[in-house]
């Protein structure tokens, strides 16, 4: 028999829902109705599922702050209506899309699963069906009559992740995503591995503080590398309002004078400036090495042992709410969703 559980599946395009194009062999979204054709097990699931396509289906290359509302706006039309939400998304921006919803859903305390493929549905070795059957059943779970998962989460290849702690890996390969400094939640296998330990336990209230404000700010993302132009840090940033510095090894930069005056114009213009590191693993420790003394003098926030998606995210969501720069220093160092690791 059947239960009250209901979960929303939420199509935005992507592989798993792919097919060659008639005139060429490039892979292009279909129609989410040509979808759930190819998985009957779904029904096999102890709760009722619903699915709905979020505007016309796009490549997750193609996905921006207009869709990231739009997914917002609908699960939370819909929060009350269901249990449990899958998200299907492309893979290359998902941990960009899934890393933010877990701010814009901040308190929602229900699980939002995202899930995709490496192959489209239709092939005959495709990793769709595993994701999305698995992704579902997590998002129907409950415990002691609440949602086991109370967050935003990514689902691929039996493991489930932090949605803000997650970055694609590997274009090729079906562990697709990682979560490089937090362990996953969920393992599956002939049993369900449950690290409850781990989950996040949201303790705040929902409060529907982003609807209708605008995502579309400009936050700059500076990557540095040997030999970078000085132009670059000179460059105009009045329109910005983060700068995230994907930096060297712990939190490291050359030592420049176009940087030390960047930095000093960045405090100057209330510019919040913020350090990530490129490596996939570790932490920013910014005064370690004497080759971030330019960055800790130069009043640049520690991002810690975030990913670049999260901290993108991060920024956006901040500015949306028009947050003061010493209120955007301040916050940008907190744990708010899971999404760091504060020491």
């Amino acid at each position: 028999m059947k239960t009250t559980k209901s979960v929303l599946l939420i199509y935005t395009g992507g592989t798993i829902g792919m097919l060659a194009g008639q005139s060429s062999d490039a892979l292009i979204p279909v129609e989410f109705n040509d979808l759930d054709q190819h998985i009957p097990e779904l029904s096999l699931l102890d709760c009722t599922i619903d699915h709905i396509a979020l505007n016309r289906p796009k490549d997750s290359s193609n996905i921006e702050s207009p869709d990231w509302m739009a997914l917002q706006r609908l699960i939370i039309e819909k929060k009350d209506a269901y249990f449990g939400f899958v998200v299907l998304h492309g893979t290359d921006t998902m941990s960009y899309a899934a890393s933010m919803a877990s701010f814009l859903l901040l308190n929602l305390k229900k699980p939002v699963i995202f899930t995709g493929s490496q192959l489209p549905i239709g092939t005959l070795r495709t990793d769709a069906k595993e994701n999305l059957i698995t992704a579902v059943e997590i998002a129907s779970t409950e415990h002691n009559g609440a949602p086991l998962l109370q967050e935003v989460a990514i689902y691929f290849e039996y493991k489930l992740y932090r949605a803000n702690r997650s970055t694609k890996i590997n274009a090729h390969h079906f562990q697709a995503f990682d979560s490089p400094n937090y362990p996953w939640l969920m393992r599956s296998g002939v049993h369900m591995e449950i690290q409850n330990d781990l989950l996040l336990r949201p303790s705040g209230e929902w409060k529907d503080v982003v609807v209708g404000q605008d995502l579309e700010q400009s936050i700059y993302v500076i990557t540095l590398y040997p030999n970078m132009p000085d132009a670059i840090f000179n460059a105009d940033f009045s329109a910005a309002k983060a700068v995230i510095l994907e930096t060297f090894g712990s939190g490291n930069s050359m030592q420049r004078a176009s940087i030390r005056d960047f930095l000093k114009r960045a405090a100057a213009q209330g510019l919040p400036v913020i350090n990530v590191s490129q490596c996939l693993g570790g932490a920013v420790e910014m005064g370690r090495y004497a080759a971030s003394n330019v960055l800790l003098e130069g009043g640049v926030i520690n991002g810690y042992d975030m990913t670049l998606e999260s901290a993108l995210a991060k920024a956006h969501y901040l500015a949306a709410l028009g947050t003061p720069y010493e209120v955007f220093k301040k916050s940008f160092v907190d744990s708010l969703c899971g999404e760091i690791s504060v020491k």
